[in-house]
């Protein structure tokens, strides 16, 4: 049973081959240069079992009755903020790393696109296989129907990997993108067209278990971990005099930059470069209702976004600084000017709803 109450099944699923990215979710190329030094073979190729001999990872967690010594200090612990939620690993990032893209490809996924320098890998997008409805004839006709069947709805992930507060830590965050296939005109017969959906905390809750037990986290340990508390509002709009609107977030500059960076994920922004020291994120977004694209048939179901008609891509610096006990989150241009009131304010609106 899942930890979370989601289902999900994506090793079943067929590997989308040579998919376009999607022009609202547009992110910059593998460069080969930062791969990992020590994997295995081709990149995709490093198991969690390789890891465990070389790093010696422990798997056990001490027994509820164990007594007479110090409890070992957890391998993982869970934090929120809000609606978001991240794990912190009493591991550098170097170690954690490799566990992490073992850990995508033992729920079925391939990671194509890494990017160790900026802590990021993103995943292929999958179906989920869970999602086929059950009942009478599928259990009859079982793995023949599931050839067959196809579900509208595909997902993929997006990792972040930050160096921890504590030194030799490492903060993980999951962020979850989801397209879902509409016919027009109804089931006619019409073409279909795949839009953006919301991010599914449910998904992200239940992908940070499951590599939760990855590092040897109990399950009764990790639901409990996971289990929401009471909803707290910890950021605010604050409306400019020029009409621009910026966000206030009730966070230090070092939580508040994790958690900005995070909700960027989360809506589909392309962080193209960072600069902690600054405070800045240099983003790259495209309008996700601008440029739905038609597609037919189903064999061409394989590929996203076929048209080569593609909305412009505009690049923006979201700034956060310390205000106080809290900080200032603030949309600007892309050489740092002013950006569109307008434009500025919509952005605002989209990262609120993360951080609130």
């Amino acid at each position: 049973m899942s930890l979370t109450g989601k289902k999900i099944d994506y090793n079943g699923a067929t590997e989308l081959p040579s998919l376009e990215v999607p022009p609202n979710l547009t992110t910059p190329t593998t460069d080969q240069r930062f791969a990992i030094p020590g994997a295995a073979g081709t990149p995709g190729q490093t198991t969690y079992s390789t890891y465990a001999q070389t790093h010696q990872i422990a798997q056990t967690q001490t027994s509820a009755g164990t007594s007479g010594i110090l409890p070992v200090q957890p391998k993982v612990t869970l934090e929120r903020a809000g609606s978001e939620r991240w794990l912190v690993v009493n591991e550098p990032p170097a170690k954690v790393w490799p566990v992490v893209k073992a850990f995508w490809h033992s729920v079925g996924f391939t990671v194509v696109e890494e990017h160790p320098a900026a802590g990021i890998m993103v995943t292929n997008w999958a179906e989920n296989r869970a999602n086929i409805p059950q009942g009478v004839i599928r259990n009859f006709l079982g793995k023949f129907l599931d050839q067959v069947y196809s579900t509208p709805q595909r997902d993929k992930f997006r990792t972040r990997l930050e160096r921890g507060r504590v030194p030799g830590t490492t903060e993980v965050y999951i962020s979850h993108q989801g397209m879902y296939e509409v016919v027009e005109h109804g089931d006619d017969g019409g073409p279909s067209v795949w839009e953006p959906m919301p991010p599914d905390p449910g998904l992200e809750a239940e992908m940070l278990a499951r590599l939760m037990a990855r590092f040897g986290v109990a399950k009764a340990q990790a639901n409990a971990m996971l289990a929401a508390p009471a909803a707290q509002v910890r950021a605010h709009i604050v409306q400019g005099a020029d009409g621009a609107a910026t966000l206030t977030v009730d966070d230090g500059f070092d939580r508040a930059w994790d958690r900005v960076g995070l909700a960027l994920d989360r809506v589909g922004f392309t962080v193209v470069d960072q600069d902690r020291s600054k405070g800045v994120y240099y983003v790259r977004y495209v309008d996700p209702t601008a440029g739905t694209q038609k597609r037919g048939g189903f064999f061409s179901k394989l590929a996203f976004w076929r048209s080569e008609k593609k909305p412009p891509q505009t690049r923006y610096q979201v700034r956060v600084t310390q205000s106080g006990t809290g900080s200032l989150v603030e949309v600007l241009g892309h050489d740092g000017g002013v950006a569109d009131p307008k434009t500025a304010t919509r952005i605002v609106d989209l990262l609120y709803e993360q951080l609130k």
